[in-house]
């Protein structure tokens, strides 16, 4: 994690001397503020890395020395298939439909939103992937 942070804060460092140059050369606000936004956005990721860096224990990604395989292992566990993404999918993109079009999709989207919500977060407690 410090290799991160510290590539946080030297991304900082760019984008404060980046948003200075193009304030003074433009004169222009809305991008002026938000490349100093983007530079207050990184310094905090990057003092967040580094200041948990110190907290916890080294990575492979810290020793130069380390081999890909240092960091092999399991991962996580990752869902085999599952219908729940495309109901929300289509109650979303029907929702972001519905403000174009007219509120009243919004009451066909509302409970293809709740379908594939609930379905996704209690997809373990039912059927055939109970045990999992």
């Amino acid at each position: 994690m410090k290799i991160q942070g510290k590539m946080f804060i030297w991304l900082a460092a760019f984008i404060l001397v980046m948003a200075i140059v193009y304030g003074v050369w433009s004169k222009e606000p809305a991008g002026t503020t938000a490349l100093f936004l983007a530079f207050g956005l990184s310094i905090m990721i990057g003092y967040y890395l580094a200041f948990t860096a110190r907290r916890v224990d080294a990575m492979a990604q810290d020793d130069k020395e380390a081999d890909v395989a240092d960091e092999a292992g399991e991962v996580g566990f990752f869902s085999p298939h599952s219908w729940q993404p495309l109901s929300l999918a289509v109650g979303g993109a029907l929702a972001f439909l519905g403000v174009a079009l007219g509120w009243w999709l919004l009451f066909f989207s509302l409970p293809l939103i709740l379908v594939g919500l609930f379905g996704w977060v209690f997809e373990y407690y039912r059927g055939e992937n109970q045990n999992q």
